[in-house]
């Protein structure tokens, strides 16, 4: 009996310093299948250089150096792979990373995205709606194209009060604005729908609230203020967001928190699922 597709998604937070602080140690004892990775801040060469030659790396650094970037790598060579998002005149560069992999006779497609963190009535707001905007139009067409495909990654929006812990004192915050939760309500309907992440909406998974339940959380990111990491006032904005055919898959789904915040390497945390295909 084959394995499950083990995919892990995190944004590294500049993946040299990630690395010196105990990211490799961490990909070691994972067993990986297919690593995405946000925020890169590195060159290929960097990339490439880190992970090591038994991993095939597909990445899109971002247009400005030192930012963003978006990268897979996999222990199997992705068959094709695309980085066309949005109207020609965007630039999601270091956002938006496609590959189509053969897992087991199937082909899976997987995202690694980076959508803006934006910034509550500021132009950076406005990047970050043109961004969902796009995803609007191709995330639809992403399940048409293979409806065995998973787009994960940094969102940067938490869709439910129940996934930022201080949600009350962020309704005005970018992150949580009504305007951006209204676009996961279109991916996986309002949660007031009774086909709530169960075919409302575009019909697309929330695989972490699945998996979760109706609970707090579990929170994949935390401020560096105060004592958020430590009370566990965080936020889940890193996601995987499957097709319905590939959620049913899912066998087991963990948010790798660090036991201590000395022993964190990103302030976010890896979101590991396994699908059994």
């Amino acid at each position: 009996m084959a394995k499950p597709l083990r995919i892990a998604s995190v944004n590294v937070n500049g993946i040299r310093a990630a690395y010196r602080h105990g990211m490799g140690a961490w990909l070691d004892a994972r067993g990986v299948d297919i690593l995405a990775l946000q925020e890169v801040r590195a060159s290929t060469d960097d990339v490439v250089g880190l992970l090591g030659p038994e991993w095939d790396i597909l990445h899109d650094a971002a247009t400005a150096k030192g930012r963003a970037g978006v990268a897979l790598a996999s222990r199997n060579k992705a068959s094709i792979h695309r980085v066309e998002f949005g109207p020609d005149d965007f630039d999601s560069a270091g956002r938006w990373l496609e590959a189509d992999y053969e897992v087991n006779g199937s082909v899976v497609t997987v995202v690694s995205t980076y959508v803006n963190s934006g910034e509550a009535g500021t132009p950076k707001q406005v990047e970050k709606y043109k961004f969902l905007e796009a995803m609007l139009v191709r995330v639809p067409a992403l399940a048409e194209h293979n409806p065995l495909s998973v787009i994960v990654g940094d969102f940067n929006v938490g869709h439910r009060r129940l996934d930022i812990r201080n949600w009350r004192g962020n309704q005005k915050s970018a992150g949580f604005l009504p305007e951006e939760r209204a676009y996961f309500d279109r991916f996986f309907g309002p949660e007031d729908d009774p086909e709530y992440n169960a075919g409302a909406g575009f019909g697309w998974v929330d695989v972490g609230r699945r998996w979760a339940g109706e609970v707090e959380g579990p929170y994949t990111w935390w401020s560096a203020r105060g004592q958020a990491f430590v009370n566990d006032t965080g936020w889940r904005i890193d996601y995987h967001m499957a097709t319905p055919g590939l959620a049913a898959t899912v066998k087991d789904y963990v948010v790798d928190r660090a036991a201590s915040y000395e022993e964190r390497w990103s302030d976010h945390a890896p979101v590991v699922v396994d699908y059994d295909l």
